[in-house]
């Protein structure tokens, strides 16, 4: 297959150094069309060399074959990597005032754009437009990873691994080294994931609520769609899902909407996933109105009930004949015992058919672009062991629920 591997002006463009090598050592014969700004990251040597193709920026280069408009009539596939704030711009608007973006008008095969930028960029109202109008058009363009960026920076916009932008791309039009990806292998799977963390209203203006940011189901949600399935994703409190990140997004905020949706969700699917942290207790009763502070007083007492036990329900009840049903479990050690140690007890409590536990607290777990999880049987047993960024994490629990889908 012939691919034409467009690199923007970002610092991310080191990573597609490692792109071009998979793609290459997937057989494939790969053009490199940098911009100028790209080549101020990795020079023209470095491309040619793992490429065995020239390199060219400019319309200007090699006139007499009209470059411009051969390399995007010959292509079998253009992969964008990075797609800088800039280059999703110019290719929205149509500019063509260099080699890679006049290639861009004339491809008339499938276009894959992996962005990449900081976060304030990514999340701009122009950024956002730009994305629409290219996906819109056809572009197949792949969520940004989250995670470090330049500096000290973190959060969305990091440029997704070399491996998973290779997977998704060649997944587009099925070429050689899709096939040994994950993809596909819950095609015509129907899955429930939950995210985020519940909120129990005290009164109208305070809540009790938990740390989870809602990443690490997301992160299941889009690596269950990428591989095939019908995804329904429950989001509790999540400001903003990610865009494609599933079939069906249901926002909730309390343990009660959470239950409810899923429930509803879960009555037609193969797996549910239980990631939200969903609270234990609520308060009793609401008020209708904010609670005042008298002073000289303290605080009146909030009595607290027993929340619905939502990943036992299903696991006791399995909605659907030979449904699978995993749940999380984030946990601190303490006198009693460490994290495993409670881990176990709860995964026999529980009844799933697999539980990932982790440890929290301390700068692990909620709010961090990693994680690490021990993947525990009904019985308590270990199934696997995973760690790495919250995709990988995903990707990992997902090759443990196929195994044990009918």
């Amino acid at each position: 297959m012939r691919i034409l591997l467009g690199v923007s002006g970002g610092i991310a463009a080191y990573k597609a150094v490692l792109l071009l090598r998979l793609l290459r050592e997937a057989g494939h014969a790969v053009r490199v069309v940098p911009t100028a700004a790209a080549l101020r990251f990795v020079g023209a040597p470095t491309w040619e060399a793992l490429s065995g193709e020239p390199v060219s920026t400019e319309v200007f280069d090699d006139v007499e074959n009209v470059q411009h408009v051969a390399l995007g009539k010959g292509a079998d596939l253009v992969v964008v990597a990075p797609a800088t704030a800039d280059l999703l711009a110019r290719a929205a608007s149509g500019r063509a005032d260099d080699l890679l973006t006049s290639t861009l008008l004339t491809a008339r095969c499938p276009v894959v754009m992996a962005p990449a930028m900081h976060t304030e960029m990514w999340d701009h109202p122009a950024t956002r437009a730009n994305v629409a109008t290219l996906r819109e058009r056809g572009v197949h363009v792949i969520e940004p990873a989250s995670g470090r960026l330049t500096g000290k920076d973190t959060g969305p916009g990091r440029l997704p691994e070399p491996e998973d932008i290779a997977r998704e791309a060649l997944a587009v039009v099925g070429g050689p080294g899709a096939a040994e990806a994950p993809a596909g292998d819950l095609a015509g799977r129907r899955v429930v994931v939950s995210a985020g963390g519940t909120r129990e209203p005290i009164d109208p203006v305070r809540y009790i609520g938990n740390r989870s940011t809602g990443r690490q189901g997301v992160a299941l949600a889009l690596a269950a769609r990428e591989r095939g399935a019908h995804v329904t994703l429950v989001a509790a409190n999540i400001a903003e899902p990610p865009a494609d990140v599933a079939d069906v997004v249901v926002p909730v905020e309390t343990t009660a909407e959470l239950r409810d949706a899923v429930r509803a969700a879960a009555a037609a699917a193969d797996a549910v996933v239980m990631a939200a942290a969903v609270a234990d207790f609520r308060p009793a009763a609401i008020p209708a109105a904010k609670i005042k502070k008298v002073p000289g007083q303290g605080p009146a007492p909030i009595e607290l009930v027993e929340n619905p036990d939502v990943l036992a329900e299903l696991a006791a009840e399995r909605l659907r004949p030979g449904q699978v049903v995993v749940g999380f479990a984030a946990e601190t050690g303490d006198a009693d015992g460490d994290v495993l140690h409670h881990g176990r007890a709860k995964a026999r409590r529980k009844g799933a058919d697999l539980l990932a536990v982790n440890a929290v607290g301390g700068g692990r777990g909620f709010g961090t672009t990693d994680n690490a999880v021990t993947l525990l049987d009904g019985a308590g047993e270990t199934v696997a062991e995973a760690a790495g960024t919250k995709r990988e994490v995903a990707d990992a629990l997902w090759d443990a629920v196929a195994k044990l889908l009918p």
